[in-house]
């Protein structure tokens, strides 16, 4: 890139948002975004006043972790989360879903599956064999609760 692109710190900022907003879709855990967040409005301060690297980086920094912690949780409970008289009941793109595990893994053990193309930690409260196709129960953080296809 030519020097004249990182003299414009907006656009140097707003690619930054754009890369981490595409990172969200292929990543699991929805934290990204919040960072994205930050880039972009670190991109419209930059438009708007002319702040030094040292103070974009910490209005970046800021505005990132305070977005993660205030409106995480509430986006997930707004977008991935349901209340029909339970305790919350996930809605997203794992729970009912078939994954295939990569190895045998007993009840008590730990055993990987791959889901969408993504290798994930497991637990199954029944024996799983390798190359059997499993149904996820449950997400919880980066590991799925499984049990073998009938």
């Amino acid at each position: 890139m030519n020097p004249s692109f990182f003299s414009r710190p907006e656009l140097v900022w707003f690619i930054i948002g754009l890369v981490l907003f595409l990172l969200e879709l292929v990543l699991p855990g929805f934290v990204i975004f919040f960072f994205g967040v930050g880039a972009w409005l670190t991109a419209l301060l930059c438009l708007i006043a002319k702040p030094g690297i040292n103070i974009q980086i910490i209005v970046f920094a800021v505005i990132s972790v305070l977005s993660l912690l205030a409106l995480r949780r509430m986006i997930q409970k707004r977008f991935f989360y349901r209340d029909e008289g339970r305790s919350e009941v996930v809605e997203d793109e794992f729970t009912g879903k078939e994954a295939r595990a990569l190895m045998d893994f007993e009840p008590g053990t730990q055993g990987k599956v791959e889901f969408k193309g993504t290798t994930w930690k497991a637990e199954s409260n029944g024996p799983v064999h390798e190359g059997q196709i499993v149904i996820i129960r449950q997400k919880n953080d980066f590991k799925l609760n499984v049990e073998p296809k009938k």
